[in-house]
């Protein structure tokens, strides 16, 4: 059991210094353009959220492109509406990392490390460095999830583990953990991908998996919260929509939960598991985009209503 446990930490932590290290080496190669598209491309919700949507593919990371237009908001680079429409694109660009994680690519993770090692090795371009690193990393995050998933084949046969698993088949439960999960490792992308993986070697149902990635969702605005302390009034209510958005999607999730699994069921149809929880998660962030995109004028007109400006 404690090699499980050290195989399954280790495997995390790879993926999670990928993630940061990824991030960290995008921002460094897209410089100052990433934010010049953010000022550029956000003038209105439409725009502003493809921005959030682009940027948070980019990136790999929901969390780093909110405090991201937390510190423009702050610095009065951007306004809260533009700030609103960003927020809601970065919860769209977080879905594709779970699409990736579903694809089953870890086994070939090696061939990536191989690449992006060589190309830090033979050259001295920076440019070329910068490639090998994001190479690497991906190399790195894929090798940590297919850590992972070898770590947690033998769960299948601890009692304790699927008695506590047992408990994601009720939503509000399931919903829970998967908040708590996200609080102590401080990534949604690692809980949602670790909720795929758990699915794919039977451990976790469709239903348990849907419950832990709506309780991501929720576990990702502590950061971004973090974030807006001692920071201006636009930036508090930016960190507060981030948080009022998440929760009424996720409780409009959790009462909706049964319809919204059977739908989920059928627009899979006859995808394995992994790719059904990958689906769900699109499916919820996109379906609470276009439900709440349109009281972006409610919300901007209430938040400043409770924390005006003067």
């Amino acid at each position: 059991m404690k090699e499980i446990i050290l195989s399954i930490i280790g495997g995390l932590v790879l993926f999670l210094f990928a993630v940061n290290s990824l991030s960290t080496t995008i921002k460094t190669v897209v410089g100052d353009s990433a934010n010049q598209w953010i000022i550029k491309f956000t003038r209105n919700t439409l725009s502003s959220i493809i921005v959030g949507t682009v940027v948070t593919t980019l990136l790999d990371s929901s969390s780093a492109v909110i405090i991201i237009t937390i510190v423009f908001v702050n610095s009065k680079i951007l306004n809260f509406k533009q700030a609103m429409g960003i927020v809601l694109g970065a919860n769209i660009g977080t879905t594709i990392s779970s699409q990736i994680i579903a694809m089953d690519i870890g086994q070939y993770s090696p061939i990536l490390l191989i690449i992006g090692f060589t190309l830090l090795l033979i050259s001295k371009s920076e440019k070329i460095n910068n490639t090998g690193k994001i190479i690497l990393y991906f190399g790195i995050l894929f090798f940590g999830l297919f850590t992972m998933e070898n770590a947690v084949e033998p769960l299948k046969n601890e009692v304790y583990f699927l008695e506590w698993l047992k408990k994601t088949e009720y939503p509000v439960s399931g919903a829970i953990i998967g908040a708590v999960i996200t609080l102590i490792i401080q990534s949604s992308s690692a809980t949602v991908g670790m909720a795929i993986i758990l699915s794919k070697k039977g451990l976790l149902s469709l239903a348990g998996g849907i419950a832990v990635m709506l309780g991501a969702e929720l576990g990702t605005c502590s950061d971004t919260l973090l974030a807006t302390i001692n920071g201006s009034k636009s930036a508090i209510k930016t960190g507060l929509f981030h948080l009022i958005f998440n929760l009424l999607s996720i409780v409009i999730g959790l009462i909706l939960f049964y319809p919204f699994l059977d739908l989920v069921k059928w627009i899979s149809q006859n995808a394995p598991i992994e790719r059904a929880v990958a689906n769900a998660h699109m499916l919820f962030n996109i379906s609470g985009v276009l439900v709440f995109a349109w009281t972006i004028p409610v919300f901007e007109k209430i938040l400043n209503k409770l924390l005006p400006e003067r």
